[in-house]
């Protein structure tokens, strides 16, 4: 009859199957099933799912389908999967910063246990296990570069500050970053301090 509304047992199984083809480490939240079922069938179902073991709960309105370690079992989900799970599909943007940022490029071998990124979405905390997860709610040009690497590079060089940035830490970035790459920072170095600007010059291959 048109217009009947979704069983719940089809909700069921199109959300597992959604998950299914996202595939091991993905994170979501529940808004990310709405062209599936309501939210509030959803929330049902991903409950389901906690109970039968497929899926895991990190914290409040966030989910895992976990990668599996043949010995550890279940493994952690990334910083990044997490805050881009909570800033949104589709809807705001995020930009690592911090220790993490400089981790992130090879720069530190620091893990850090709490994960900030910028955000031009509303700022969120959540700690998963050992990890704080941040996303940080910043200004229109800081956001400018966000995706990009030149983002990142701004991010982790302010973490480590000009006295720290060596010729050692220039050259792991040449050997681990595709000249093609870094041939781009010259696009976006306006939106760089200026200490950083022979930093991003040198890294795109000395151009003017």
């Amino acid at each position: 009859m048109a217009g009947r509304t979704k069983s719940p047992q089809s909700v069921d199984s199109r959300v597992a199957e959604a998950i299914r083809q996202r595939g091991r480490g993905s994170v979501f939240v529940p808004t990310d099933f709405l062209d599936v079922g309501g939210r509030e069938a959803v929330d049902v179902v991903l409950h389901r799912l906690v109970r039968r073991g497929m899926i895991r709960r990190l914290a409040r309105g966030v989910y895992d389908f976990p990668k599996e370690h043949p010995v550890l079992g279940p493994l952690a989900p990334p910083a990044e999967a997490v805050a881009r799970a909570l800033a949104g599909r589709d809807r705001t943007r995020i930009q690592p910063t911090g220790a993490y940022a400089a981790n992130a490029l090879g720069l530190s071998e620091q893990v850090p246990a709490k994960a900030v990124f910028l955000t031009d979405g509303p700022t969120r905390t959540v700690k998963i296990g050992p990890t704080t997860i941040q996303l940080r709610r910043t200004t229109p040009r800081n956001m400018e570069a966000a995706g990009r690497l030149s983002g990142l590079l701004i991010q982790a060089l302010r973490e480590l500050g000009r006295d720290h940035v060596t010729s050692a830490r220039l050259e792991h970035l040449k050997r681990t970053i595709p000249a093609e790459e870094r041939r781009r920072l010259l696009e976006d170095l306006r939106l760089a301090p200026t200490w950083m600007h022979p930093i991003f010059r040198e890294l795109a291959g000395g151009a003017p």
